[in-house]
């Protein structure tokens, strides 16, 4: 038998208010340093670095549709992704790192509508090239991302939104453990389409239970010699 939920506190005049958030501060913003994984690093993104070695992992797929959802590119040439690397590299948010999975650069992610006040981030711009969908360290990444929010900084509340028709952002953030909350519709232009965006979200008291998912599953003994899961992530 389930508990009744917990009525909520009322003010002096009787209003039902929000659970009180004790000794709350203003969080730090994420920074620039690397995340060290089993499985890849995060690091800042840096063109001169980085651009033309995920120019040559996102060439080799073979059309343009990792990019529909974005809202930029495609992106056709080296020296275009060169510039568009520039142009974002120094930014605070978005805050763009890039995937190491130990051979190079394989994919991009950021921490981006930073709003250290209330202690809410949002994860965003996740662009995998074909070497890294599908790859564990793809989930390892997210995990390192979330574990800076919530275990290093002490966000409250980690957002992912997406393209309300973006099948495969949707299941993935299904899969990664958040929460729908409602989409927002006509909430931008984007490419001269319509987008309605949906949202997802994590919130810190629920993370435990999250990060002790993700560590059984990216444990090595989750992983059969052909490197085939033997648990799924939310059997975990």
């Amino acid at each position: 038998m389930e508990a009744s939920p917990t009525p909520p506190a009322r003010n002096d005049y009787g209003q039902p208010i929000g659970a009180p958030v004790a000794d709350w501060t203003e969080r730090s913003r994420p920074g620039r340093t690397p995340m060290e994984g089993r499985l890849c690093r995060l690091e800042p993104l840096q063109a001169d670095r980085h651009a033309d070695a995920l120019y040559e992992r996102y060439s080799t797929a073979p059309d343009a549709r990792d990019w529909t959802y974005l809202p930029y590119g495609p992106v056709a040439t080296r020296s275009a992704f060169r510039e568009l690397a520039t142009s974002v590299q120094d930014a605070d948010d978005p805050g763009f790192f890039v995937i190491d999975a130990g051979e190079g650069p394989v994919g991009v992610a950021a921490f981006m509508r930073i709003n250290s006040e209330h202690g809410s981030i949002e994860v965003g711009h996740v662009h995998y090239s074909r070497a890294l969908q599908g790859h564990p360290a793809g989930t390892e990444a997210m995990y390192l991302m979330m574990r800076r929010a919530f275990d290093e900084l002490g966000y409250r509340r980690y957002e992912w939104k997406c393209h309300a028709l973006n099948a495969r952002s949707v299941s993935a953030a299904r899969r990664l453990g958040f929460t729908y909350e409602g989409t927002f519709r006509q909430a931008s232009v984007v490419k001269g389409r319509n987008r309605d965006t949906a949202w997802f979200s994590l919130l810190d008291h629920e993370w435990p239970g999250a990060r002790a998912r993700f560590e059984a599953w990216l444990s090595a003994d989750n992983f059969d010699a052909a490197g085939k899961q033997r648990r799924r992530l939310q059997d975990c």
